[in-house]
């Protein structure tokens, strides 16, 4: 099993949910996160005052999904968040060892 984790733009969010449902994605946790990389945010100007936005807010969706599901996962997400900009964001893999339902005490690839 892996986790990925994508951070991604908020208005990129539904795009990339519907196009990971239709690819068997059953679940996913989504929080709103604030954060900069290389990018480091960017200037903006409201009612004549200027603005350093340093931690733009973005979407972090996680998953745990099984081996072999991972690249198709990757292709979706890369496909329905990029803009070609900076902050588009960053997608993460992660090893994972085990998991539980707390429900049936299921654990491993049946929890999926």
């Amino acid at each position: 099993m892996k986790r990925i984790e994508c951070i991604i733009r908020p208005y990129k969010l539904d795009e990339v949910k519907i196009a990971l449902g239709e690819i068997g994605v059953t679940g996913m946790t989504v929080t709103d996160v604030r954060g900069s990389g290389r990018h480091r945010g960017h200037r903006e100007s409201f009612r004549g005052a200027d603005y350093v936005i340093d931690l733009p807010t973005k979407v972090k969706i996680e998953m745990i999904v099984r081996d072999e599901d991972v690249e198709e996962i990757i292709e979706t997400v890369l496909a329905h968040a990029q803009t070609g900009e900076k902050g588009d964001g960053k997608i993460f893999v992660l090893p994972l060892d085990d998991a539980v339902r707390i429900r049936t005490g299921e654990n491993g690839d049946d929890v999926l």
